[in-house]
């Protein structure tokens, strides 16, 4: 298990959550993040602001709620894996912008902040006991699609994001 993988699956055990999906937003607030959802201009889904004991995390409003999720995600995973960027407005101030470049992953705090993400919102073990759920079934785990829709809902994330992760943790075969 990757370090980012301990960093989220710790943050779910101290919280104590063991169910789906992720109270992300409500995870956020409990780690005293202020949560804003505005229309962000240009390619930005999100940011991280800090500002001393400050913690505000900006999530572009007019993207879909699995995606707004993501953000939220990512965002935490910056707050309890990287110090920051610093910029100067009127005083020294931290903050981390999810865009384009965060999708494309070139960046390591990026890399990490994704994975990250994706460990909090579809922690593995719990992955893997819906998948086995739904195995228990008797369907096919590589082929059909109905397993990636249906756990994208249980989680409450993207279809998109799911087949990464279930690829990732060797759950399914990539298309």
């Amino acid at each position: 298990m990757s370090l980012v993988e301990k960093k989220a699956r710790q943050l779910l055990e101290t919280a104590g959550i063991k169910d789906l999906p992720v109270p992300v937003e409500e995870l956020a607030k409990q780690l005293g993040a202020q949560l804003t959802h505005e229309p962000f201009d240009g390619n930005i889904s999100g940011m991280l602001y800090r500002e001393g004991d400050r913690v505000v995390i900006g999530v572009n409003s007019a993207h879909a709620y699995t995606r707004q999720r993501f953000t939220v995600a990512h965002e935490i995973g910056h707050l309890r894996l990287h110090p920051g960027r610093p910029i100067i407005v009127d005083k020294l101030v931290r903050v981390n912008l999810r865009d384009r470049k965060s999708s494309l992953a070139t960046d390591k705090e990026e890399i990490e902040a994704n994975g990250f993400a994706a460990a909090l919102l579809m922690p593995s073990h719990l992955v893997v006991r819906e998948v086995q759920r739904r195995a228990a079934r008797g369907r096919s785990l590589v082929s059909d699609e109905w397993l990636i829709e249906e756990l994208a809902r249980s989680f409450k994330v993207s279809t998109q994001a799911m087949e990464y992760r279930l690829a990732n943790l060797g759950l399914r075969v990539p298309q």
